[in-house]
């Protein structure tokens, strides 16, 4: 009989996903997991499984986490639903000082051309995203608070490469004036009725 967990697994996670996020996959070492997670070599290959597959736990995990951030939008008004996920990483960056970005996103940059299953999860995320988008327009128009006059699909692809260009400049050009210029550009795309 093994000896019993000396640590919260999900606490643990919780750590190596943000040392994954901050310094990417190839930059965390084996050492800088243990350290940070404060657990043992042996707890983590026997809890996780390795470096390679607790990545990919906690990348699930940050793309739940993801998802059901756009769920809980679906039940705010269309428009700022639309909106919020910009306004989100403006405040992060400007009131938190926020460097991130997206865990998904950055993910994205570093593995997914070299990782089918890495691309596979995060091609789902972006999917995702995206359909909240469309599906969030099409509900403003409905409740007449975005304007027909928007196609919903081609708009939801704009906003969510914006999205994601936004999340890419946080890392390297965090300033206010393009961050609040974004959010601006996206309220653009879908404009009100009249």
């Amino acid at each position: 009989m093994g000896r019993p967990k000396e640590f919260d697994e999900q606490e643990a996670l919780m750590k190596a996903l943000r040392l994954f996020w901050v310094h990417g996959y190839k930059a965390t070492s084996i050492q800088d997991l243990v350290d940070g997670m404060r657990i043992g070599r042996g707890s983590l290959y026997g809890t996780f499984g390795g470096k390679r597959s607790l990545f990919m736990r906690a990348l699930r995990h940050y793309d739940r986490d993801r998802a059901d951030f756009f769920t809980d939008l679906s039940t705010s008004q269309p428009r700022q639903a639309v909106l919020t996920p910009f306004e989100t990483v403006a405040d992060r960056v400007l009131d938190e000082g926020s460097r991130d970005g997206c865990f998904l996103v950055n993910t994205a940059l570093e593995l997914s051309p070299h990782d089918p299953e890495v691309e596979s999860v995060v091609a789902d995320g972006f999917a995702d995203t995206e359909g909240f988008f469309r599906t969030t327009i099409e509900r403003g128009q409905a409740a007449e608070e975005i304007s027909h006059a928007v196609d919903a699909t081609s708009t939801a692809q704009t906003l969510h490469t914006l999205l994601l260009g936004m999340l890419v400049l946080v890392r390297s050009r965090p300033r206010s004036a393009l961050l609040q210029s974004i959010v601006e550009q996206a309220g653009g795309l879908i404009p009100e009725p009249g």
